[in-house]
Formats: structure tokens, sequence, C-alpha cells
């Protein structure tokens, strides 16, 4: 009974250890704090939105998929259009998946931009750059690497307040994918003009079908040699 019960804790333990979150961003040499969930401060003040869970989501149309259930955030970080951003995770261990960065205008004040309607649209990602799909030629593998992923704002983009949404998709359980979206606050500057428009927009929760190729997937029996990331192209 012992031997079971300390059998099973390891493996929470492990299955735990195995998540991860985005925990802070770098923009243009500045450390900006994100949200530390497995250590979170009574009053956090943080460019991220306050996640609840770093366990994975398991469904592309759950409503925590826009943030990870994070819904505010106390600070901002400026970026130029241009610029890159760095966002930097305390761990990571998958290394076949995606990785995803979208963007939403906020048209207003953060505190009411609750990343409704279809106007996400990807500004970066990477999926599997060569075969074999169990390899490690992936997005997440960089990250498994580096614990860092760093995108550059479109130059084009338009000034104002956006919602910055890095996402890791792991697929090393077959046909069970599992979703860690994180989002921080950006206010764009510069002297861009552009916004996406048609099939480069998109909702979240829902951006592809459940079964989706690029989300429904057992990379161990799949004889395919290319993946396409699921969602709309990127826009820069």
């Amino acid at each position: 009974m012992l031997s079971s019960l300390i059998t099973a804790a390891g493996l929470l333990v492990a299955s735990v250890s195995g998540h991860g979150a985005v925990t802070s961003y770098k923009i243009g040499g500045v450390t900006y704090p994100g949200y530390n969930g497995y250590a979170p401060a009574s009053t956090p003040n943080t460019i991220e939105r306050q996640w609840p869970s770093y366990d994975p989501i398991l469904s592309v149309s759950d409503p925590a998929m826009t943030c990870n259930g994070g819904t505010s955030a106390t600070l901002t970080a400026n970026i130029a259009a241009g610029e890159n951003i760095t966002a930097i995770w305390a761990q990571w261990t998958h290394q076949q998946g995606p990785v995803m960065v979208w963007m939403y205008p906020c048209n207003g004040a953060f505190d009411a931009c609750d990343g409704k309607g279809s106007n996400w649209f990807k500004i970066d990602q990477m999926g599997m750059t060569a075969p074999p799909l169990t390899g490690t030629n992936w997005g997440t593998a960089v990250v498994y690497a580096t614990l860092q992923w760093t995108s550059t704002i479109p130059a084009r983009l338009a000034p104002g307040n956006y919602l910055i949404r890095h996402e890791l998709l792991a697929l090393h359980q077959a046909d069970t994918p599992q979703f860690y979206p994180e989002c921080a606050q950006l206010v764009v500057t510069g002297s861009g003009t552009a916004t996406p428009s048609g099939d480069y927009l998109t909702p979240i929760p829902a951006y592809a079908a459940a079964d989706d190729p690029g989300i429904l997937i057992d990379i161990y029996s799949s004889t395919a040699t290319t993946y396409t990331c699921p969602g709309p192209a990127v826009w820069s």
C-alpha cells in the first residue's frame, strides 16, 4: 500500500512538473514580470494576465483558451511596431508541437478588453520544420531547449492597446492535444497604419475545429511528413 502511494505521488509530481507557462517577458533589454502561478504574490505587479492554472487546456473550444482564464493585469509594456518581444518560461518539457503567437486589438482600455469576438490574428508560428513527427524539429522543442521564444511585432501594425498571446500546443499524447496559452498587455507605438482583416482574423476559443489535423493527431502512428499549424495564416 505504501509503495503504491509513493508511486502515485511520484507520478503526480512528474505530471505537474511537466506543465509550463510564461513567467516573464523581455522587450528592448528590459525584463517585465509575468505572473508566477507556481507561487503567486498576493498583489502581483505584472503585464501578464493572471492565469489560475498551469495545467493544460484539453479543448480548442474551452472558454479558458482565450488567455488561460486570465482576465486582468496591473501593468502594461510599451513596444514599438517592428520591435522584438521575448516570452520566457520557467519550465517546459514537451518537444512535439507548434508555437503560435497571437495579438488582439483592445480598441480602448485594458480593463474592458476581454478578447472576445473574431479579432485575434497570428504574428508568428513554428510547427514542424522537418520530419519525423516524433522528432524534435518543432517550435516547442525550441522552447524546451531555450525556455524562450522571440517574435517581432509587425512593423506596419497600427498603434494601440493590444493583448499578445503565446500558445504552446503539445502533441506528445496521441489524439489528446494540450494547449498552454498566456496573455500579456502591450501598448504598441510607432507610425504603422495597418490592421489585419478577413481570413487573418479568428475568435479564440475555437480558432479551428476540434478535428483539425493540426490538433487531433497521433504523431506515433501517422505517416505524414509535413505539418500545418491550425488556425489562420500569419499576418506580418
